[in-house]
């Protein structure tokens, strides 16, 4: 394969390789203020790992409100205050907080920072052979943008009238009005300030990424010897670009109709009997506008996750990546039809019918390049010599949540069946199997595989193993039910079903949905405890602990600013070589010329041959002359 020549790092920056090597600074400029790719990654995990335990938490203090309606939580009294009440339950405009929160926590703090923003940073220099991001300083920004959004979030949480309560994609009027309930006050204003910052940050960081693998790859890494890491966090990055600025045009018109007095959203409304002035104005405008940033994000949390789960199942089959250009293309024709499928959220406003079947084809379709995908993991799997490390047990695991979650997407891609499922909880099984955990279990799997290479030390083996089959089976515990009570037509966002007759009889079930979820998160706190103590009491970690073929582990095992401390590496091949015939190891790192492969332990044509026909069971007749 001929390659063009790309100019290495050093040469694009014009620093002699001692500048990086020494780079000394004190306490601010090494770790707080630092433009160091890796340590910024480092900041992104740290904060996703404390927005992840708020959001979770806030989960199963609403589940104990479903699962145990009846049951007093006064004992939660000296944490929540004045959001309990005084028969012991939890307040209801609280309850509608807590699910707003939620979501908006885990969706952007959590799966979109917390994911894109560690392993884009940590990976993407790392492994297409630069020294840095294309601008730290930038990166350094984008980090600190994330850390005020984030500040503000979290203010806004414990203000007197509460957090925002209209929902995580907070539909006008409730978040237009500020007198329509306490949760459309205060804390909405403050979580639309805080968006907006979230979003200053995540394009501060998208046109990042994509310069700096557009621009500085080291020589011999063409397009095709990137690793499919790369290729998903590129892709994730332009959704990002593309789609966001328009969240943040709907925030900004909500914020005129919420402060000037504008009718971008409202018209005809009525509070306590009396009319309000504005007119012609949609809701529905709003919903287009969210939606067209919020189908593409489900991609821009799933996509990293799926790019980090194919290097690690490659890695621990000791295969090559089945069909890397068809996994590139897929990646890249979900890119597109991402953008093109944002009605499907909304065949409940009153689409016209024709419109609505539009929106099920191109839903349906991208059903083809998510499904590529499954059927290259599994044929990467077939018949490899698997190792299961806790990393390659999350990345399997995410492909069984990917699977089942995806096929109930097919129902709700179809407007007339999603007409009867919507705001059921359907609909919640299917995005939190399909988007949030298998998304969890990809920033989870990066975090076991990469931990060698961002502290120097292992994570307990057995810690892990146990933390994923509890986590594993408790997601299944909590999101399987929910499918069969969302058919019987069970509401999401609901505070009390008992009032129900016919809700009753899912008691039991909303039980174990809620006792599941409690163990779920409880099982998280092995995942910390292993963390943070392998980072200070760990085993040293080898150089390159999974023998896998990739250029961060040609790094030193603490790689400074500038990451290799001599002339970079050049690249010559891709980085799937594993278990190649006639080699002598099982891996074939990229920075191995094809002239240094042992051309005469590769098996003759006529050997090869033989092998594959004794492998397929044909009889074989040996030629002597041979």
């Amino acid at each position: 394969m001929a390659t063009v020549d790309i100019h290495t790092q050093a040469d694009v920056h014009h620093h002699d390789d001692h500048d990086h090597e020494h780079h000394h600074g004190n306490f601010w400029t090494n770790y707080i203020f630092c433009q160091d790719h890796k340590v910024i990654a480092k900041q992104f995990l740290i904060t996703g790992m404390f927005w992840a335990l708020i959001g979770g938490t806030m989960s199963v203090l609403f589940r104990l409100q479903l699962g145990f309606p009846e049951a007093s939580i006064e004992w939660l009294r000296p944490v929540l205050g004045g959001w309990i009440t005084p028969e012991g339950k939890l307040d209801t405009e609280f309850y509608l907080a807590l699910v707003t929160m939620h979501g908006t926590i885990m969706v952007f703090f959590v799966l979109t920072a917390g994911l894109s923003g560690t392993f884009s940073n940590f990976l993407i220099p790392l492994q297409v052979g630069a020294r840095d991001m294309a601008s730290g300083f930038m990166n350094m920004l984008s980090y600190w943008f994330f850390f005020l959004s984030s500040v503000i979030m979290f203010v806004s949480i414990f203000i007197s009238t509460g957090p925002a309560s209209g929902g995580w994609t907070i539909y006008p009027p409730l978040s237009a009005l500020p007198q329509a309930m306490s949760g459309s006050g205060l804390g909405m204003t403050l979580w639309l300030v805080s968006m907006a910052l979230f979003i200053v940050s995540s394009l501060l960081g998208g046109i990042n990424y994509i310069t700096t693998v557009i621009n500085m790859r080291t020589k011999g890494m063409s397009f095709s010897r990137l690793p499919l890491t790369v290729w998903a966090f590129f892709f994730t990055a332009i959704i990002g670009v593309l789609s966001f600025p328009v969240l943040f045009a709907a925030a900004l018109l909500l914020i005129f109709d919420r402060s000037f007095g504008t009718s971008f959203y409202l018209s005809d409304i009525y509070i306590n009997g009396e009319a309000l002035p504005n007119q012609g104005g949609s809701p529905v405008l709003f919903q287009h506008l969210f939606w067209f940033l919020g189908h593409p994000e489900v991609y821009i949390v799933i996509l990293p996750s799926l790019g980090i789960t194919s290097e690690i199942i490659a890695t621990n089959s000791r295969k090559p990546i089945f069909g890397y250009k068809a996994m590139v293309g897929s990646i890249l024709f979900i890119t597109i039809l991402s953008f093109v499928v944002w009605a499907h959220h909304m065949f409940v406003t009153g689409m016209n019918p024709f419109l609505g079947s539009i929106f099920t084809l191109l839903t349906l379709i991208i059903a083809v390049p998510s499904a590529v995908k499954i059927f290259n993991y599994v044929t990467t799997l077939w018949k490899g010599n698997i190792i299961f490390t806790p990393a390659m047990l999350f990345s399997i695991g995410l492909v069984s949540f990917f699977l089942s979650g995806g096929i109930t997407g097919i129902f709700l891609g179809n407007s007339a069946v999603d007409i009867q499922l919507h705001d059921t909880y359907f609909v919640v099984a299917h995005f939190h199997l399909v988007m949030g955990s298998a998304s969890f279990f990809g920033m989870l799997a990066g975090v076991y595989h990469w931990f060698p290479k961002m502290f120097g030390r292992m994570m307990d083996d057995r810690l892990g193993k146990i933390h994923f089959w509890i986590t594993f089976i408790g997601v299944y515990l909590v999101f399987f039910p929910m499918h069969y009570i969302g058919i019987a037509g069970f509401p999401r966002r609901y505070y009390s079903w008992t009032n129900f007759e016919l809700f009753n009889s899912f008691a039991d079930l909303n039980m174990l949905v809620s006792t599941a979820a409690i163990l779920t998160l409880s099982a998280q706190f092995i995942f910390l405890f292993n963390f943070f103590y392998s980072i200070f009491r760990g085993k040293v970690a080898p150089a390159n602990p999974w023998k896998s073929n990739s250029l961060e582990w040609t790094t030193p095992r603490h790689p400074g600013h500038g990451n290799w401390p001599g002339e970079i590496p050049t690249v010559y091949r891709w980085p799937y070589d594993y278990s190649k015939p006639g080699a002598k190891d099982d891996y074939i790192p990229q920075t191995v010329p094809y002239s240094e492969t042992p051309e005469s332990n590769l098996p003759h044509e006529n050997d090869l041959i033989k092998l594959e026909m004794e492998d397929s069971g044909a009889i074989v007749v040996e030629d002597k002359k041979h």
